[in-house]
């Protein structure tokens, strides 16, 4: 979805999603009424029906990327599954209420959290992961007890035409519906007054899913991305932050929200974890460049829009001065982009703006820690921060001294697949979490209830006329409020 442009779709179209809208709002109340075994029940069936299809799941990620079999089973199929199964263990907790505490104030009163579903949901998801983004969201929203219509990307046709019939065949429309269509879809669904939205894909199109989510008030999660950089220091394990940086940055040829951005590497290690990081990528892809295009462990840039970014990006970079010090061979046809390492790039190159999307590699030399405060601090907020580090001083210091929506310590993109902690941007890089539990409550609202009992309330004292003596008391913390 690269715009919301006018609809050209056509009205059978518009009727249809009109018409399942309409049902997911008259059957939201019935949903949210489930209870935990009956929903458990839904997630038990899409996981097997994901397992069932996972040679399916294969061919259309192949037919999209060209990507290895085993790679999607690694991204794909094993993030949904295991984010399924760990819904599937907790759901009965996450649902119960939770009791809070009663202040002087309202002795004789009972308080709780309840957890109740937002009601009929919009999943956008975007083209790098469409499973993994599409169905993993969704397992949460249906543990959450919601209706959910969703809007695959375009762009990978093959993985949205069978994410289709997965829904299909797991959900009645008037619980999940999934629609294919260009930006044009996305402008009819975007029109409508969704409780929750939740946006996966670039920043700018996260501000026009906002700005459409802000005519109807509805809550927006927005798991955005941004410049990810990496902290390479004096004391780190070379050949650990090598073999991270240079899978994590050829892995799915770079079309990673959490991938490497670029590389702050301490000067007297620049040099040596260049080297390093080229090694690795031979050892992984092949060590000739004919080897590493014709490898069947390395994708494809998923389109020829975003190969010609690509090819802009690393011929802006060589022609202000920068250095190709590894790979750099393009082939248009087939939207091949060789794992790429860049040094020496100056400061004016548009990759150091732009994200990069991609197997392109910045790596530049820094020789203070405020250094790499500043470089960091003064560019938006990233996605995730990687800290190579043996010095817990130092680890303490990068993580304290910047901000980012996750962080990661002697590795890359690892905090992805642990779905006890909280996935999510901050800023320009996202707002709201995922993953887990901290999934289920962003598809939540966090309901308060309090219960008066049979005695006189308490409150009763506040009531007119009212009385000064009380109020100072209140005032001078003798008496606590609420």
């Amino acid at each position: 979805m690269s715009d919301l442009a006018p609809a050209t779709f056509t009205a059978p179209q518009q009727t249809k999603i009109t018409q399942v809208f309409a049902l997911q709002q008259q059957h939201q109340y019935a949903v949210a009424r489930t209870l935990a075994t009956e929903r458990i029940v839904k997630l038990q069936r899409l996981h097997d029906t994901i397992l069932r299809y996972r040679t399916a799941i294969q061919e259309a990620l192949y037919q999209d990327f060209r990507k290895h079999k085993i790679e999607t089973d690694f991204t794909e199929v094993g993030v949904i599954t295991n984010e399924i199964r760990h819904a599937i263990r907790h759901l009965r907790s996450w649902m119960m209420p939770r009791a809070v505490g009663t202040p002087m104030t309202l002795i004789g009163t009972f308080s709780e959290i309840r957890y109740e579903p937002k009601g009929v949901c919009l999943l956008i998801s975007p083209w790098n992961f469409p499973f993994n983004l599409t169905l993993a969201p969704l397992a949460l929203a249906i543990a959450a007890g919601n209706c959910v219509i969703i809007k695959p990307s375009e762009f990978t046709p093959h993985s949205a035409a069978l994410m289709g019939k997965i829904v299909a065949e797991c959900f009645p429309p008037e619980e999940v519906s999934l629609f294919e269509g260009d930006s044009t879809v996305a402008q009819a669904l975007l029109a409508l007054p969704f409780h929750h939205i939740f946006f996966t894909g670039s920043p700018a199109v996260g501000k026009i899913v906002m700005t459409a989510a802000a005519q109807h008030l509805s809550s927006v999660t927005l798991e955005l991305g941004g410049k990810s950089p990496v902290i390479v220091d004096e004391t780190a394990d070379l050949d650990n932050a090598a073999n991270k940086i240079a899978w994590i940055n050829a892995m799915n040829a770079g079309q990673i929200c959490i991938a490497p951005d670029y590389v702050l590497a301490h000067a007297s290690i620049h040099d040596a974890l260049v080297e390093r990081i080229v090694l690795k990528t031979k050892q992984f892809y092949g060590e000739t460049p004919a080897a590493r295009q014709e490898t069947a462990d390395y994708c494809r840039i998923v389109n020829a829009k975003h190969f010609k970014r690509l090819k802009r990006l690393l011929d802006d970079a060589v022609q202000q001065g920068g250095e190709v010090t590894f790979g750099g061979r393009l082939d248009e046809a087939t939207n091949y982009v060789e794992p790429t390492v860049l040094t020496n790039v100056p400061d004016t190159a548009a990759i150091w703006e732009e994200e990069i999307f991609g197997p392109l590699l910045p790596i530049r030399p820094y020789h203070t820690q405020e250094a790499v405060f500043s470089y960091i601090n003064t560019r938006p907020t990233p996605l995730a921060l990687y800290i190579f580090s043996r010095k817990q001083r130092n680890i303490e210091a990068f993580i304290a001294e910047t901000r980012s929506g996750g962080v990661v310590v002697n590795d890359c993109a690892a905090h992805f697949y642990n779905n006890e902690l909280p996935f999510g941007g901050s800023n320009n890089s996202g707002i709201g979490k995922s993953h887990g539990e901290f999934g289920f409550q962003e598809f939540s609202n966090m309901r308060g209830v309090l219960r008066q009992n049979r005695l006189k309330p308490i409150t009763d004292l506040f009531l007119p006329p009212y009385k000064s003596k009380l109020a100072n008391l209140l005032l001078e913390g003798v008496v606590k409020w609420f």
